[in-house]
């Protein structure tokens, strides 16, 4: 057993594979989202469901690991980091076996989104604790660049994986391979400096009040493109007439409070809370959990968008639409890794600023790119810029709330964290989605009907169909679609002009939200420290003390 250190730091000899494990466990938990998007239409025909049902699981999900977070930190403290790394890591290695021999949707959403998404909640705040144990503070943010920009690649590789092994083989390889990737680690896993268990006992209550407010908050997100955010949409369900999203999300922000309020409690009586509440007074972690959230709502919002852009619009299959966000991969790990080395004490709060004034300049790229004209080729300079700006952020976060707190509590942290990125994601996703859906039916609609080419007929059929949404069609699908209404050759023409325009409309107002997003987050980049993390356990400052 390796002896576990007590002021974090490992040699040089040891921090390439200690790095190579926790970057691998980060790719990982972030792989199996972005796979399963471009392979949604296979794996439902292999499992004798619809698209709606793969969604159902994908949403499943992003719902377990985001509730579970803060009690996998937890858990981790209780039981060593690397005790719940490995367990989580056997956890999900069962749950992607499960996923590769699936017969059904049943056994899908079991081994996909229940498994996985438990074995990810314990990997995912461990893998935080263990670079902090492993890596000298001068060191960390260069550690946690590299691991933030595993996470963000698989994002990008994602397609580019799932759309070769999907091609070339099946679904369920991309799954098998997973089972082989957790057996190297757990092969190597004693290798890694421990973070020993602490005397603790579980917080139930706390635990049950954090997974049904964040289930709440969640869930709703993720059913406002369906369900609407506050007008419901026709043929969804409702309550008082307004959509159950708004229910959901105020019922669990008050269940939230509770929490919050409960945990306060068991502070003040000497208990163990699930997280200290004064921890979210630190202004130092604070400010990092914000940027967090908004680089994951950012980052998803144009993960989003960009693959609609390459695959609809321009009709690219899965491999060339992941070929196309190479760029942005390279980037992210060049300035991930690159800044720390090149600027070990360069200022964490400007670092951060450049990084999100790149995104906005390559999102702004995007939406002046959205022309008729437009091929694959505009999305380059805009990856390339986005990679940088990621990349900048990840060199620091992680280094920046761990920091904020005791080493000790560095387990909370991560599921802190965790939880923030899993609702920046599910956040940018839903809204940037819901606007480049509105804003297309809107399009498509005032299109058509100020038209004088298309017949009354058609224009009328049109109002009525896209009033409840339009599906984000490419040019293909839509002539089908014509011709099997048998609509005439010259007005399906009128129509697919009028779609076309309506698409790149819709994406440029989706990519100037992304933008508009990034901006607002500069307006909080003041609570990030502008010096550089460097301190032990013991100098670390009291969470009850904002550090200035």
């Amino acid at each position: 057993m390796s002896k576990p250190v007590e002021s974090g730091g490992v040699g040089v000899a040891g921090s390439g594979l200690v790095l190579g494990v926790l970057a691998s466990g980060q790719f990982l938990m972030t792989l199996d989202s972005s796979v399963m998007n471009v392979s949604m239409a296979t794996v439902a025909s292999d499992l004798g469901t619809t698209i709606t049902g793969i969604q159902t699981a994908i949403t499943l999900y992003t719902l377990v690991m985001a509730t579970l977070m803060i009690t996998g930190g937890k858990i981790g403290t209780i039981l060593g980091r690397r005790r719940a790394f490995g367990l989580g890591l056997v956890v999900y290695g069962v749950g992607s076996f499960t996923t590769s021999v699936a017969p059904n949707l049943t056994v899908l959403l079991i081994g996909w989104s229940l498994l996985e998404g438990m074995g990810a909640a314990l990997i995912m705040p461990a893998i935080v604790a263990l670079v902090a144990a492993n890596f000298s503070p001068e060191r960390r943010p260069a550690a946690y660049g590299l691991v933030a920009a595993a996470g963000a690649m698989a994002v990008a590789a994602g397609p580019l994986i799932g759309g070769a092994v999907t091609t070339l083989a099946s679904w369920r390889y991309v799954f098998a391979g997973e089972v082989v990737l957790v057996l190297m680690i757990l092969m190597v896993l004693r290798r890694i400096a421990d973070v020993p268990p602490a005397k603790s006992r579980l917080d139930v209550v706390g635990s049950a009040l954090s997974v049904v407010s964040l289930g709440m908050i969640v869930f709703g997100v993720l059913r406002s493109s369906e369900w609407g955010w506050v007008q419901p949409k026709p043929g969804g369900p409702s309550i008082l007439d307004i959509s159950p999203v708004v229910w959901l999300v105020l019922g669990g922000l008050l269940v939230l409070y509770g929490f919050l309020r409960w945990e306060s409690r068991l502070v003040h009586l000497g208990g163990e809370p699930l997280i200290d509440p004064s921890m979210l007074r630190n202004r130092q972690l604070a400010g990092g959990l914000s940027m967090f959230f908004a680089q994951f709502a950012v980052q998803a919002g144009v993960f989003f968008a960009v693959p609609l852009f390459l695959s609809v619009v321009l009709e690219l299959d899965s491999l060339q639409t992941g070929v196309r966000l190479v760029p942005l991969s390279l980037a992210l790990l060049l300035a991930a890794v690159g800044i720390p080395k090149l600027r070990p004490r360069a200022n964490p709060r400007r670092v951060v600023r450049l990084g999100l004034a790149s995104m906005v300049v390559g999102i702004l790229f995007l939406v002046a790119g959205m022309d008729p004209g437009a091929n694959a080729g505009v999305v380059a300079i805009p990856m390339v810029l986005m990679g940088a700006g990621l990349g900048a952020l990840a060199s620091q976060l992680g280094a920046v709330t761990v920091s904020a707190v005791p080493d000790s509590q560095s387990g909370e942290v991560g599921g802190l964290q965790n939880t923030a990125t899993n609702l920046g994601a599910s956040l940018g996703t839903a809204l940037i989605g819901s606007v480049l859906i509105a804003t297309l039916s809107t399009s498509i609609v005032a299109g058509i009907q100020s038209d004088p080419n298309v017949p009354q007929s058609v224009q009328e059929q049109a109002t009525t169909e896209l009033a409840s949404g339009v599906p984000f069609l490419s040019d293909t699908q839509l002539e089908s679609a014509l011709s099997d209404a048998s609509v005439p050759d010259v007005t399906a023409q009128q129509v697919l002009d009028i779609n076309s325009d309506a698409r790149l409309e819709a994406l440029r107002v989706a990519f100037s939200v992304a933008a508009l997003l990034a901006i607002v987050a500069l307006f909080f980049t003041g609570k990030v420290p502008r010096a550089p993390a460097a301190k032990s356990d013991a100098e670390a400052p009291s969470p009850q003390t904002p550090p200035v």
